[in-house]
């Protein structure tokens, strides 16, 4: 790796963070709260939250068998993306490469931040390919973007290729495993300690089933997650999201038992797909969701409008032609689904 300090953009190494005094009286016995302008009731929401979510990264360290130190806290998996760009890349002359298709959100960042961005495609039944990766890099190419288990194919990529990326490529590599807690695999976060340049991002939105507190997880070397703490928001995740964030993690046994219930229907489900007139091939998946190929995803999707059912249409994604990506429901969701598919006429 190269070293960070030659990765960062200037102005972010230099940079001066905002300071408030909960960052400086944190650990000590204070309990009179005169600095920073508040209105003195209505606790605990008058008072701004923990900038840095100490109490709820212990929690947290210890579910994901990572040091506090390591884990970075943001408004959904969001916030990191767009940290890392802030970061890392300078506009109009850093670029980043990434894997097509995927989530949608590493170009969004890099068209919102100024950055050339480099897709390239996957291989049949969109697998990994790390020599086409690595040769779409230059000496500019600050950052990889891989998602896996990816979206929207659900498929999880080969780990001997992400290794290879990983102990080749001098800049930063961030994998996404939103959908990791769906598949038996071991997390990279596992690797960070190993790998300086990696970062491995994890979500409350999917497994966990919290989308709507927005939180997301990133994890990464200690000198990374200072980066990150340098320059996000002061106060990005709001005390209700930490409470119910903290609530979530104290029986992970509910998580699991929705995740083995998510598996179990996932595999009827698509099972019953297969068996459709319409339906050309289901792609082998390895999270809470599947990319189907139908006779006419355009038609298809605009009948199951109709009868309230939606799923998203992927037939304008690269390599997803005539692709309809279905996220599992519930037992009663899916047969509402199934129903509609079997009325459907073409």
């Amino acid at each position: 790796m190269i070293p960070l300090e030659l990765l960062v953009r200037p102005n972010i190494w230099n940079l001066k963070p905002y300071s408030s005094a909960r960052d400086e009286y944190n650990g000590n016995n204070s309990n009179v709260f005169l600095d920073a302008n508040e209105n003195p009731y209505s606790t605990p929401y008058n008072r701004y939250p923990d900038p840095l979510q100490h109490e709820l990264k212990t929690i947290l360290s210890e579910v994901k068998e990572v040091k506090a130190n390591n884990i970075f806290l943001g408004n959904g998996s969001d916030e990191p993306i767009d940290l890392v760009y802030r970061i890392f890349c300078r506009p109009q002359i850093d670029n980043v490469v990434s894997i097509a298709p995927t989530y949608g959100m590493y170009e969004v960042c890099a068209n919102i931040n100024d950055v050339e961005f480099r897709p390239v495609l996957l291989e049949n039944n969109f697998e990994l390919n790390a020599d086409k990766l690595l040769n779409s890099c230059d000496a500019n190419t600050k950052i990889i973007f891989i998602c896996s288990p990816n979206n929207p194919t659900g498929n999880l990529l080969n780990r001997n290729e992400i290794t290879k990326i990983v102990n080749s490529f001098q800049g930063i590599v961030v994998i996404d495993e939103a959908y990791s807690d769906f598949c038996a695999e071991p997390s990279f976060r596992l690797c960070i300690e190993k790998f300086d340049n990696l970062i491995v991002l994890n979500t409350f939105s999917k497994a966990w089933g919290a989308a709507a507190i927005r939180l997301g997880m990133a994890f990464a070397s200690e000198d990374i997650i200072k980066l990150f703490n340098k320059v996000k928001y002061p106060y990005n995740v709001n005390i209700l999201t930490q409470i119910k964030a903290k609530d979530i993690l104290k029986d992970m046994d509910i998580i699991h038992n929705r995740i083995v219930n998510i598996l179990h229907e996932k595999k009827l489900i698509m099972k019953s797909i297969e068996e459709l007139p319409i339906t050309i091939k289901v792609y082998h998946s390895d999270s809470n969701f599947f990319l189907v190929k139908v006779t006419d995803a355009n038609k298809i999707y605009r009948y199951l409008v109709d009868k309230g059912v939606i799923v998203r249409n992927r037939n304008n994604i690269i390599l997803c032609d005539n692709c309809l990506r279905i996220t599992v429901g519930t037992k009663e969701e899916n047969a509402r689904l199934l129903s509609a598919l079997r009325t459907y006429k073409q």
